[in-house]
């Protein structure tokens, strides 16, 4: 168990630059607060102490504002940074070494009974405020775009951006060499903003072609 927390508290240390020490990781980051109550919340539900395992877990949700159920799988050195909002459903699977940001939700759709949340392969990026809705995995080192909302499986070594989702990158080949850098991926809101810019311009030439014809 410790030396899972100190490769939690590495992680952290290894992808956020503000992190200055490891006790300032300990005492002030709500995300390593979450994946630690999370974990003894994950003991007590392996246990089938149901009622322990959810009142831990909706105290951290309380005071860290991440929500993590407890039946949730959490592979080691997982980073949520800020974490405020995110949503990790009960049987979802975040692989080790995985970065979540601020609005992110690994949910389901609500039509799945049993396994209906996503599996997260190792080294995946989840953006902020991205989707990942469905049983279906992610492979091993994908990027979600921010704001993405993601309803299918990802190869290894994708990124998918925009809503629904689609891989722009597969098989490590890279656009603007994005890495980790969310402000390298393509804003997706943008894209759907240019493609309704597009369709009103169609619409508008339909239109005055019909006029003339007139």
């Amino acid at each position: 168990m410790f030396d899972r927390f100190k490769t939690d508290i590495q992680a952290v240390k290894e992808r956020d630059p503000a992190a200055r020490s490891t006790i300032e990781v300990i005492l002030l980051y709500a995300g390593f607060h979450a994946i630690v109550l999370h974990r003894l919340a994950h003991w007590f539900h392996q246990k089938h102490w149901f009622f322990m395992a959810r009142f831990i877990s909706q105290t951290s949700r309380f005071y860290t504002g991440i929500e993590i159920h407890p039946g949730a799988v959490i592979g080691e050195g997982v980073f949520i940074d800020h974490g405020c909002g995110v949503v990790i459903g009960e049987t979802a699977i975040v692989g080790d070494g995985c970065t979540i940001y601020q609005g992110a939700t690994l949910g389901g759709t609500g039509k799945d009974t049993g396994k209906r949340h996503p599996t997260l392969g190792k080294n995946v990026m989840v953006g902020a405020g991205a989707k990942i809705l469905g049983p279906f995995k992610v492979g091993d080192n994908c990027k979600i775009a921010s704001n993405a909302v993601l309803l299918g499986p990802l190869e290894e070594n994708s990124t998918a951006v925009g809503v629904p989702a689609k891989a722009i990158i597969v098989a490590g080949v890279r656009i603007n060499n994005a890495n980790l850098n969310q402000v390298d991926l393509p804003d997706p809101v943008q894209q759907e903003c240019n493609k309704m810019k597009e369709r009103i311009a169609e619409l508008e030439q339909l239109v005055h072609s019909l006029i003339e014809q007139k």
